[in-house]
């Protein structure tokens, strides 16, 4: 289940982040990519070197929200056959052997053909701990939320620099675990730097919610995570991690990996 000690993980973390005056690391991967086999020990890989929370990707056909490099990695995913059924089993395997929280991130497409009760349920009983849906406004939100808060599942919500503040106001009402803030307007991708105006926006989002926030889109170097860290929680890295894993193969893809996200926990 996605509770251990009567907690949900994700609460826990950052509970624990916050008594430890620290700031966390979301990790995305896109889930089946180079293959399932390979996505657990990147998964294992992502948590040694300091990942505190991995977001892993449902991939879709269409990824609208993103941008090359994830639109790449689900495409590879795609082709080798992955679906929703394989990422949830995926989890499962995962929670085997650990309790790092797990956010499963995708399209709304896949979830409403696999059933939202049933997916609910599942997602649950795999041990994911929070789930986000890009293409899922907060105003459409009910049925889902609803099933996957009887399962003990958090609903994570995302805002942008553009959000007003009645966006803002009913996206406080209804998500848990976090927010995710997108420090751009756009698609995913690594950029050469992180607004200047990243931490005026988490200052406007912190006047309406507790709930801890993470920032991503573009954050692709130790110094960017840590500039983002002075004011969020938590930095999620995306991009620049899937643009590692489609670089290299094998031992070294694990190596250059662990190389890559320790670099990043310690500018965090």
């Amino acid at each position: 289940m996605t509770k251990k000690n009567g907690k949900n993980r994700i609460t826990g973390l950052f509970e624990r982040l916050k008594g430890q005056k620290k700031k966390g690391f979301i990790a995305f991967v896109t889930a089946g990519d180079p293959d399932i086999v390979t996505s657990k020990k990147i998964i294992k890989e992502l948590e040694r070197s300091g990942a505190d929370m991995i977001e892993l990707g449902i991939p879709f056909s269409d990824p609208m929200a993103d941008g090359p490099t994830i639109q790449a990695s689900y495409e590879r995913a795609v082709k080798g056959g992955v679906h929703l059924t394989d990422v949830l089993k995926l989890v499962s395997e995962v929670r085997k052997e650990s309790q790092v929280p797990l956010v499963l991130f995708g399209y709304y497409n896949p979830i409403f053909n696999y059933g939202l009760k049933k997916f609910a349920k599942d997602a649950a009983a795999a041990g994911a701990d929070g789930v986000l849906i890009v293409d899922l406004p907060p105003e459409e939100s009910d049925e889902l939320k609803s099933e996957l808060d009887k399962n003990g599942v958090d609903l994570i919500f995302l805002l942008t620099p553009t959000s007003d503040e009645k966006r803002m106001r009913l996206v406080a009402s209804k998500a848990s675990g976090f927010i995710y803030f997108v420090s751009v307007t756009g698609v995913t991708g690594a950029r050469a730097s992180v607004s200047a105006d990243v931490h005026k926006y988490v200052k406007r989002v912190r006047k309406y919610t507790d709930l801890p926030l993470g920032v991503g889109f573009g954050i692709s170097t130790p110094q960017q995570a840590k500039e983002v860290c002075k004011s969020a929680d938590a930095a999620v890295v995306g991009s620049a991690i899937v643009n590692v894993i489609a670089r290299n193969k094998g031992p070294r893809l694990i190596k250059e990996l662990g190389s890559f996200v320790s670099g990043i926990k310690r500018g965090i």
